[in-house]
This record gives structure tokens, C-alpha cells and sequence, in this order.
């Protein structure tokens, strides 16, 4: 039996994909995104094993919610996609007891099971780190190419994607970096949505506390109201981003 590493439940989520959602943060992560505000989910540890069929178990005690509101059971992180094989079988099984699957990935794991993986997934939060290859390896630390592994497969699967990115002040928040950002999700398969994220500081005190080096030291906030009309701005044409 396959068991996952799990960091943290959460059990009524409503930012995380349609719905009334579950969602499963997944221990590991190979990227040093700057702007990560999760560096506790890094590492896989011993703590908070679990097999899929006690996964289930937990996830079918919320399926009225689900059902209720169109909702379903999110696998997130950390990175859902270094689990592979546990998450091939989570898939299946929600699957089975027709719950909507999402998984929310920067698109970074084993190629070799992807197509398993988007077999039973019915929707892709992808989190697209940045566009252009010394960029992003500038943020994440590692190479683009593994990322665009990820978009060959879902341009095959035709999954529905969500794309996700970070918005930082002096970073990734410039018209031309937006609007690059823009002709970069015309080029990805069955985009619904596009949401902008504005980077916060509250992952901050995770980085005292294990004593990690604060990446982006003395930048502040992106201010929300400012992210929503960027988004609108660049990103109108695709559905669900007046909300």
C-alpha cells in the first residue's frame, strides 16, 4: 500500500477551486519560490502518514457539502505532484465516490506519471511561476523545463486549468511583465480562469521560526485592491475574474 505524507487538513475551503472544497496539503517541495509562504511543507518528515483509503474515509464525511455546492477535494502543498503514486490512488478512489478532484501544482514531480495523474483530475490549479527561463529560475531555483513537461501532458489531457500567479511589488507586478504574462496563457490548453494572487507577509514569521533566511526582506505586501484591477485589466477574457 502507498501511503502520503500530509501536512495540514483543511476541511470546508472556499478559495481553492469551485465550491465547497477539502483541501489536502501535501508534504514535500523541490521549488525555493521567494514569495513561498509555506517553507514547513518543504520536507516530507515522518509525521501525519495516512493511506488513501483512510484519506476516503475523511473526505466522504464532507460529500453533502460537496455535492451541495459543486464543490470537491483539492490536493495541494508543498507539491501533490512528488507524492505520485499515492495521489494516482486518491484520485482514483474520489473518482469512484464521484468527488470532484483538483490539484493545485506548480506542475514539478515524476513525468512519468502524469498522465495517471490527469486521468482522474477534473480541474488544474496551475500555479505559473513566471514565463521566461532565467526568471524563473531566479525565483524557484529550479530550471523551466520541468514545468513545461507538466504543460505538455495536460495539453493532451484536456483538463480544465485555473492559472494562478503571484503578483509581487517591483517583481511581478509591471505592465510589461503582465502583459507577457498574458500572451503566455493564450499558449496553455483550456484555461477557465486566470487568478492573480497578491503576495502577502504571513508566511514570514514560518522562516524566523525554522530559522530560514527571509528571501524578500523589506518587500511589502501587493496591495489587493490594485491586483484585482490588474487582473481585470489583462485578464477579462477569461471567465470568472469580476468576482
Amino acid at each position: 500500500m502507498k501511503y502520503g505524507f500530509i501536512h495540514s487538513f483543511e476541511s470546508m475551503g472556499l478559495v481553492d477551486g469551485p465550491g465547497i472544497r477539502s483541501v489536502v496539503f501535501m508534504k514535500g517541495c523541490n521549488l525555493r519560490c521567494k514569495f513561498c509562504h509555506n517553507p514547513d511543507t518543504w520536507s516530507f518528515g515522518k509525521n501525519n502518514k495516512i493511506s488513501p483509503d483512510e484519506l476516503l474515509k475523511k473526505l466522504i464525511k464532507f460529500k453533502p457539502y460537496y455535492d451541495k455546492s459543486n464543490g470537491g477535494v483539492t490536493f495541494s502543498g508543498g507539491e501533490p505532484l512528488l507524492q505520485p503514486e499515492f495521489l494516482c490512488e486518491i484520485l482514483r478512489l474520489c473518482k469512484q465516490n464521484k468527488i470532484h478532484t483538483c490539484i493545485d501544482t506548480s506542475g514539478v514531480g515524476n513525468a512519468e506519471y502524469y498522465s495517471s495523474i490527469l486521468e482522474n483530475t477534473d480541474l488544474v490549479l496551475y500555479d505559473v511561476k513566471h514565463y521566461l527561463p532565467n526568471d524563473y529560475f531566479d525565483l524557484t531555483k529550479i530550471k523551466i523545463n520541468q514545468t513545461l513537461k507538466f504543460v505538455e501532458h495536460l495539453k493532451k489531457s484536456n483538463v480544465p486549468i485555473w492559472v494562478r500567479h503571484v503578483v509581487v511589488p517591483n517583481l511581478t507586478d509591471s505592465e510589461k511583465h503582465l502583459q507577457g504574462l498574458c500572451e503566455y496563457v493564450k499558449t496553455l490548453p483550456n484555461v477557465q480562469k486566470v487568478e492573480l494572487l497578491p503576495y502577502h507577509l504571513l508566511g514570514e514569521n514560518k522562516y524566523k521560526l525554522l530559522g530560514i533566511p527571509y528571501p524578500l526582506n523589506g518587500v511589502p505586501a501587493m496591495d489587493k485592491q490594485i491586483c484585482l484591477s490588474l487582473q481585470q485589466k489583462y485578464f477579462s477574457n477569461f471567465g470568472g475574474n469580476q468576482k
